[in-house]
């Protein structure tokens, strides 16, 4: 069987594996970072802590920095346990795709789970009237596990999706689509009801008679998502290529699959090229993880900004992010995806500095004085703007280094094996997610810095580059 497809990123086969992260990634996007993670950190664990009364001898300010505590504390539980599960398991499911049958039918198992879960999202009300903290934690760990599932499942379908020279851009494509599926979302979010319920417009009151007090323009987004997904996964469905073997046993591909890991790992010298890559990946990803997620508390503490200059944030960014995408997969071609992952890295390490140079008062470490520059709804100080044009960056860089990595890893794979090493990649991106947010916490405290604490990061991304440095391409493809 051939391991690879033919056609381009516009063609049936490579544009129906794309449009499958326009269906599936905005549940990332709206749901992990941006609307309902914060949203049930804050206004359900915290919110019920601070009704308990538990924290009723402290004062307001303590008790409120301890439930805001509290609530990232749950977000990491759910991130820890649903990590932990599919680092153990994803390289025994890819390896088992490798040699089972049609991927379709386990890929729709996968996405009926995501959509399902996303719709019971809308009962995580405040209070005794919504779903209990812990299952709507249990929710988000089997949707977050199914969804890494599916990115296993899908990542492994790459080659057959079109010609191996087309592959970054299929890729970046994909990346591109969903930043701009969840970039229409989050407009719709802000016309229909945000906007509205704040200043009335371009509605005199939020659409569909929606309830801000009740958070229901926060809680739509999981069946928004689920819904969303439903709907257009379907050109996937119909159209991608499924390089599964029709008739192929599950149960002798898990069995034989689970071998090839353990001899995978025992054999991981004839792979030393791409165990290099993997060993980098999971340094520079997680850097990357802990400057997108964090930089959201920074910019929130450093500048003030609230709801509506989040929003707007998060649709800048998604909106550059569809940018991104292409950008990678050009890039990939253009010079090379070794290269081009260097570069995007380089690019993060430099958008870092300059935002943390950022503050009420200066910009670039005190050289520039911040002032008023309109007197706008947002963004209305040149430190917001200027912070916001790295935003821009960030989402170009670390989109395009996502779709450099996974073109990195078809290109250093054996052929008919990447589904095993797309396994692998899984563990390369949450084996260490831990240690991005503990290194700011030891330097944070250590030199009792915010900004101390976040530079840490930039050690991730060096010992991420300094591996890159040393995987040849060349090399690889010779073995």
């Amino acid at each position: 069987m051939a391991h690879h497809g033919e056609g381009g990123a516009l063609g049936k086969t490579g544009f129906a594996w794309a449009i499958f992260e326009w269906a599936r990634n905005p549940y990332y996007i709206l749901i992990v970072i941006y609307i309902f993670a914060p949203y049930f950190a804050r206004d359900i664990v915290g919110a019920d802590i601070l009704a308990s009364g538990e924290l009723a001898g402290m004062d307001a300010e303590t008790a409120q920095q301890t439930a805001n505590a509290r609530g990232q504390a749950a977000i990491a539980s759910v991130t820890k346990w649903a990590g932990l599960i599919a680092a153990l398991t994803a390289p025994f499911l890819g390896a088992a795709l490798d040699r089972g049958g049609r991927r379709k039918p386990i890929l729709a198992v996968m996405l009926g789970t995501i959509a399902l879960m996303s719709w019971l999202l809308w009962y995580a009300i405040p209070g005794e009237e919504g779903l209990p903290t812990g299952v709507v934690m249990a929710i988000l760990v089997v949707a977050y596990v199914s969804y890494t599932y599916s990115e296993v499942t899908h990542n492994s379908m790459l080659p057959a999706a079109g010609r191996p020279e087309a592959l970054p851009m299929i890729s970046g494509l994909g990346l591109g689509l969903g930043n701009l599926a969840a970039t229409l979302m989050f407009i719709a979010l802000v016309g229909l009801f945000a906007l509205p319920g704040s200043i009335g417009w371009p509605f005199a009151e939020p659409q569909f008679g929606f309830d801000l007090a009740r958070y229901e323009h926060m809680r739509i987004a999981g069946p928004l998502c689920g819904v969303w997904l439903a709907l257009f996964a379907i050109p996937f469905f119909l159209y991608a290529k499924d390089p599964g073997r029709p008739g192929a046993s599950w149960t002798m591909a898990t069995i034989d699959g689970a071998k090839s890991v353990v001899r995978t790992v025992r054999e991981a010298a004839q792979y030393a090229q791409l165990m290099k890559f993997l060993i980098a990946r999971m340094f520079y990803a997680d850097a990357m993880a802990a400057l997108l997620a964090l930089g959201a508390v920074y910019v929130s503490l450093f500048l003030g900004w609230g709801f509506l200059e989040m929003t707007g944030y998060a649709i800048f960014a998604s909106a550059w992010a569809f940018l991104g995408g292409l950008v990678g997969g050009w890039l990939d071609n253009r010079v090379g995806v070794k290269m081009a992952l260097i570069l995007e890295i380089l690019g993060m390490v430099a958008v870092l500095a300059l935002q943390l140079s950022v503050t009420n008062e200066t910009l670039f470490f005190g050289l520039v004085d911040n002032y008023q520059v309109w007197e706008g709804l947002v963004f209305q100080d040149l430190s917001d703007l200027v912070y916001l044009g790295l935003a821009a960056v960030l989402a170009v860089t670390a989109t395009a280094s996502i779709s450099s990595s996974r073109t990195m890893l078809v290109t250093l794979a054996p052929p008919g094996r990447a589904g095993e090493f797309f396994g692998l990649y899984a563990i390369a991106g949450t084996v260490t997610v831990w240690l991005g947010p503990l290194l700011v916490q030891v330097f944070t405290t250590a030199f009792n810095s915010q900004r101390i604490g976040m530079a840490s990061i930039a050690i991730l991304f060096a010992i991420g580059l300094a591996f890159l440095a040393f995987v040849k391409v060349e090399a690889a493809h010779r073995a």
